[in-house]
């Protein structure tokens, strides 16, 4: 599976961005996607997952109420919509595949595919 991730770039505070991963290749083998991100010097930390069969979702506490993922089945692709942006939602942002079940809890460890990586910056 290859994972291409885009939409990220500035934006101020209180902004939205949005995010795209495009999934091609063994995509039959996906079933779950997750966003992690990675601020400077801090742990890669895990943002949000989807169920890629049921639609299921899942947040960090960090992050409720202002992201929502979602999916589109026919198009093979995820996206991650960042609403009421803070500062602190600076990072790079890696979209992940999960291949092995459909648990959405994981950590970053148990994701079997990662994108490049997009940078979001957010201005206050």
């Amino acid at each position: 599976v290859q994972l291409q991730a885009s939409g990220g770039g500035l934006a101020q505070a209180g902004g939205s961005l949005r995010l795209s991963c495009a999934a091609s290749g063994r995509t039959f083998s996906r079933k779950v996607m997750g966003w992690f991100r990675q601020a400077p010097g801090k742990e890669r930390e895990f943002v949000a997952a989807i169920s890629w069969s049921s639609g299921n979702t899942y947040y960090a506490d960090s992050v409720k109420g202002r992201f929502s993922i979602s999916k589109d089945n026919a198009k093979n692709t995820g996206y991650l919509q960042m609403n009421s942006l803070k500062p602190e939602d600076t990072a790079v942002y890696y979209c992940a595949i999960r291949g092995r079940d459909s648990y959405l809890y994981g950590g970053a460890h148990e994701y079997d595919y990662w994108g490049q990586g997009t940078q979001v910056t957010v201005s206050s």
